[in-house]
């Protein structure tokens, strides 16, 4: 399958279509909205306090009730924009945003109001298209899964220390970053092939960086390969149930690019908000020269929370590509 995510934060509406859905698949609305609620803004004081029902809205590629094997449409409404926050980075672009680089690349016809199409509000459509995924996944046996890892430098936090982490960023008009963990599993030995284009890791890799956001990944061990000698790292084989398996998963379920039959794991950072409210150096893009910025509007001092169920809808889209769905060859 293939999506594409349309739609800017201020605009009408955002929205995906998503290519190469199998017929007949029976949608599941209630596991799609809750699926959304969990990415929701405004549930709490460490996201941003806009609010939006994101309640879907499918356009086509549904009838009665499933699929129809034709690409799926579906907008969610915008209902919730403040625009008038957002007028200076038009001239004033956000260190670590992509105000710059979007206007660079567009010509300067881009839309800025809350970061466009490239602000983090764009992942709720791909919640609903991983949601999707997630349903015609779990036909074949397949499950995703996702944690939060590290928050602020704190390794596998409790809720707690979390939030606490958060909202004393958040007080010093600042934001954090953090890691999600996340695990596939189900999928089968033999999938993938060490070529461009085929690599089990370099498919997961392909979706996890198109969300906003993350700056990294990893599989497995990941970087502690760094600090590890072969006889740690080394994942050894064994028998369970009549199946070859691994007694460890240092390796993230992946050798060669090919799945082992063990959960693929990986974990990916994302960096913190780029928008705080502290004065950060910028350049006037009109006046050419160098310029102070206090950015306004709602933001989220850490994405990382409302980010979980982002990774999973981009970890079971890349599992599809990987098991061949909607092509009707896997990535072999």
């Amino acid at each position: 399958m293939r999506y594409t995510v349309f739609g800017e934060s201020h605009g009408s509406a955002i929205g995906v279509v998503l290519e190469g859905v199998p017929s007949g698949v029976e949608l599941d609305w209630d596991f799609i909205r809750s699926e959304l609620r969990r990415r929701a803004p405004g549930q709490n004081a460490t996201s941003t306090a806009r609010r939006e029902a994101d309640e879907p809205e499918v356009l086509s590629g549904v009838f009665e009730g499933r699929t129809t094997g034709t690409p799926l449409c579906a907008v969610i409404r915008n209902t919730d924009t403040r625009s008038r926050d957002y007028r200076k980075l038009q001239d004033l672009p956000r260190p670590g945003h992509a105000d710059y680089t979007g206007q660079v690349r567009y010509g300067g016809y881009n839309d800025y109001r809350g970061g466009g199409h490239f602000s983090g509000r764009l992942t709720a459509p791909l919640v609903l298209a991983g949601a999707v995924a997630k349903l015609i996944l779990k036909e074949r046996g397949v499950s995703v899964s996702a944690r939060v890892s590290n928050i602020a430098g704190i390794l596998d936090p409790t809720p707690e220390e979390a939030q606490r982490a958060i909202l004393e960023a958040k007080a010093d008009r600042d934001s954090v970053g953090g890691c999600v963990r996340c695990t596939v599993e189900g999928l089968p030995a033999g999938l993938g092939a060490p070529d461009f284009g085929c690599n089990v890791e370099g498919i997961f890799s392909q979706y996890l960086f198109a969300v906003p956001a993350v700056k990294g990944i990893a599989f497995g061990a990941g970087f502690g390969f760094a600090g590890m000698r072969g006889s740690e790292a080394n994942d050894p084989f064994c028998l369970v149930d009549g199946q070859i398996r691994t007694e460890t998963n240092h390796t993230g379920g992946v050798n060669g690019g090919i799945t082992n039959g063990m959960p693929v794991e990986f974990e990916v950072v994302f960096r913190p908000t780029p928008s705080i409210s502290r004065p950060q150096r910028t350049v006037s893009l009109s006046r050419m020269e160098e310029a102070e910025l206090v950015v306004e509007g709602r933001h989220d001092p850490c994405v990382v929370l409302r980010a979980v169920p982002v990774v999973e809808a981009a970890a079971a889209l890349a599992a599809c590509e990987v098991l061949g769905i909607g092509s009707g060859a896997g990535a072999r």
